[in-house]
């Protein structure tokens, strides 16, 4: 049966139809015969406990400048529709915590995607150390004699943003960089959070994974390989993604943590894996599906619209 679906997400006018997730989301949705309505978090209101958002209908193709056919600017009651995509980019601040508020007073009867309780609650660089032995050796403080001891333990460290996206203000640190108060007072001078010092993995120039489960299943990933004399492997900043068959260390990582994102609804998860180890759980707006459709065929974001039907057909 056709479902209603809203997105709340980034505005579709500037999106790369080429390799954004949530317009493959919209495509597949489309395909199926779904009413499709996106809206800007900034355009979200309750009043009287009653959540709306003023957006447009829209039809979608896979035609670059003409991706999108927008109809009239109108309100909607966010209880209205059968499903919400929660989909707009990090950062993961005080007004993206407000809209998971907003969108809490209409899941489940709405099934939001993902669950925004869930989402609020597990933070991406701060959930993964839920699962013991998944991280290298890892610090999140704004201590700076804390992050001078952790670097003397560990050697080459990595910092990087509590709450960062797409590899920005990702530094790698020697054992003997005299650069550190420097890196540490940009980060204090862009915000109050504490930063995470990460032990230096080698094993970064051979890539980073990016793993998609849905419904806390592992559906396929593919690796993203940093620059030469780089450690971002960031298809924003400039990393080039290739097919990769999930080890049996990959498939171990995702045993460790799929039973618990299925049980707090984080039904479209991705995963960052570098060597042995895990370094994030992005539950915001995983990326990553449309390079793994290329690469091996598997449409993660047709496997999640399989379960968003089955759950709605049950509801």
């Amino acid at each position: 049966m056709p479902l209603k679906v809203a997105v709340q997400m980034d505005p579709l006018e500037a999106v790369n139809i080429e390799g954004d997730t949530t317009f493959l989301m919209l495509l597949n949705a489309q395909e199926r015969g779904h009413e499709l309505f996106v809206y800007t978090p900034e355009r979200l209101a309750m009043e009287d406990g009653r959540v709306t958002a003023r957006g447009r209908s829209v039809t979608v193709q896979a035609v670059n400048g003409e991706h999108a056919k927008f109809g009239p600017w109108e309100v909607r009651d966010l209880a209205s529709f059968d499903v919400i995509l929660l989909r707009q980019d990090p950062p993961f601040d005080m007004a993206y915590i407000t809209s998971t508020h907003f969108l809490d007073k209409v899941h489940p009867a709405t099934l939001v995607v993902n669950n925004p309780t869930e989402v609020r609650n597990a933070p991406e660089k701060l959930f993964v150390t839920d699962f013991p032995g998944v991280q290298p050796p890892t610090l999140i403080t704004a201590d700076v004699e804390a992050i001078y001891d952790f670097r003397a333990r560990h050697g080459d460290i990595v910092l990087k943003p509590l709450y960062g996206l797409g590899g920005s203000g990702v530094a790698r640190l020697l054992a003997d960089d005299p650069n550190l108060d420097a890196m540490l007072d940009l980060h204090r001078g862009i915000s109050r959070e504490p930063v995470i010092a990460q032990k230096f993995l080698p094993a970064v120039s051979k890539g980073d994974k990016r793993i998609l489960l849905v419904d806390g299943e592992p559906v396929g990933g593919i690796n993203r390989v940093p620059k030469k004399g780089q450690i971002r492997s960031n298809l924003a900043v400039g990393g080039t993604a290739e097919a990769v068959e999930l080890s049996a260390r990959d498939l171990e990582l995702c045993a460790i943590i799929g039973p618990e994102l299925k049980r707090r609804g984080l039904m479209f998860v991705g995963i960052d894996v570098i060597g042995d180890y895990m370094t994030e759980i992005n539950v915001t707006s995983p990326t990553g599906a449309q390079a793994l459709k290329r690469f091996s065929g598997i449409d993660a974001t047709a496997i999640m619209w399989d379960r968003i039907e089955q759950i709605r057909a049950t509801a």
